[in-house]
């Protein structure tokens, strides 16, 4: 009888710790959200105001892509060092850094230091998405996705809440001498500071740290399967997981498309007669269908495979692009819709990608190739955020939402490729 004990104490310490972590991520993952949300809403507005060109105002989001590239690496090996709670900390407060320098650069009518703040902006974005890998640290394989999903879901309220602050933090920057459009870059700095301070605080123990320990301990072993399960541990009918590769595919693909299209839709609005607060309902509809459907889809994920749940990813999006580019210029609704399903398709491409990265790679190097497969989804996002603004001063807005919803069709033959090798 004495011989269990040692694997109940180990389960035991497992489970409080990932529920304590789960709970400290979902609170910084709020908090992010706003941050998130705050800059997506007015960034490309900023920077057509500053620059007077519709065509260069996709540049932003490439920026603040290429600016999350780089801090995926950082905050990828800055975990894999000194654990999640070091990595995830750094990233927000850069994101914070950022969104100061934000403000400044437009208090001053400075592009370029818009665009160097911008950079450093995208940090925020990219240690967002990271947290989503340090939900999964301690939690067993058959229920990867589940944990997921529970913190990117924490991201839904600050991100509905973020872009329907736009207006207000608007008129209280003004009442500063501030920019109107950089209003919502206070409330985004406030928001990754206050993230950042509760990670350092109460990310204990820490995740990423614990799991290895709890691996190289000796009643780990008999009890936690590896990441490498036998068929017992996996969802119905994937007897084989797919690799890395797979998963960054998905991850890359829906992300292009996702910020292609979201970038340019409220330039589009704006364009056609819409106000600030009209594309901050649609990018707040956007934002919640990105995250709030988490649950479910880790549910799904867990429950029909991996591959399933990428094909209807690439699906989801071609109804997106459609939609948006059918969308009468005056109907806000249509353009919600349409940016609903835009952020569905992106989350079950998240989700069902972060699942099959985890899956494929062991504890000792996984924060390393986690945060190197970010830097892709990143490099993907700011080309999506480079091209849709000169897709539309070329050819318009609609040709930009059918082609993204093309794209997205690519997701299948990598799926079928995949299914093909298990």
């Amino acid at each position: 009888m004495t011989t269990n004990v040692p694997v109940r104490i180990h389960d035991v310490a497992r489970l409080r710790a990932q529920r304590r972590s789960l709970i400290v991520l979902v609170i910084a993952q709020v908090l992010s959200g706003v941050g998130l949300a705050a800059g997506v809403t007015v960034g490309a507005l900023l920077a057509q105001d500053m620059l007077g060109s519709t065509g260069l105002a996709g540049l932003p989001s490439a920026v603040g892509t290429a600016g999350s590239a780089l801090a995926a690496v950082a905050v990828g090996r800055a975990s894999q060092a000194r654990g999640r709670r070091s990595g995830l900390a750094l990233g927000y407060a850069v994101g914070a850094v950022g969104s100061v320098g934000v403000i400044v650069a437009a208090v001053a009518g400075d592009p370029v230091l818009l665009f160097l703040a911008l950079f450093g902006y995208g940090a925020g974005t990219a240690t967002n998405l990271q947290a989503r890998y340090a939900g999964a640290d301690l939690a067993a394989p058959e229920r990867r996705a589940g944990a997921v999903s529970i913190v990117l879901v924490a991201t839904t309220l600050g991100g509905v809440v973020g872009p329907n602050l736009a207006a207000p933090t608007g008129g209280l920057a003004r009442a500063f001498g501030i920019p109107y459009l950089a209003g919502p870059f206070l409330l985004a700095g406030a928001a990754y500071a206050l993230a950042a301070l509760v990670l350092a605080i109460w990310l204990r123990p820490d995740p990423l740290l614990l799991a290895r320990a709890l691996e190289a301990g000796p009643a780990a072993e008999p009890h936690a399967p590896p990441d490498d399960a036998d068929s017992r541990t996996r969802p119905a009918g994937e007897r084989r997981r797919p690799g890395v590769l797979v998963g960054a595919l998905v991850m890359v693909i829906t992300q292009l498309v996702m910020v292609a299209i979201m970038t340019m839709t409220p330039v589009h609005m704006h364009d056609s007669g819409s106000g600030a607060a009209a594309s901050g309902l649609v990018i707040a509809v956007h934002i919640g269908a990105m995250y709030l459907p988490s649950p479910l889809t880790g549910w799904l994920v867990d429950r029909y495979g991996r591959l399933t749940i990428a094909t209807a990813s690439g699906l989801v999006l071609l109804a997106s692009g459609l939609v948006a580019a059918g969308a009468p210029d005056d109907s806000v609704a249509t353009f919600a819709v349409a940016l609903a399903l835009l952020g569905v398709g992106w989350n079950l491409g998240l989700v069902t990608g972060t699942a099959i990265i985890t899956d494929a790679v062991p504890l000792a190097t996984r924060a390393r190739t986690q945060g190197l497969v970010d830097v892709s989804i990143s490099v993907a996002g700011a080309v999506g955020g480079l091209v849709s603004g000169l897709v539309v001063a070329v050819a318009g807005y609609p040709l930009l939402a059918v082609g993204g919803g093309l794209l997205a069709l690519a997701i299948v033959p990598v799926v079928v490729a995949a299914a093909r090798n298990r």
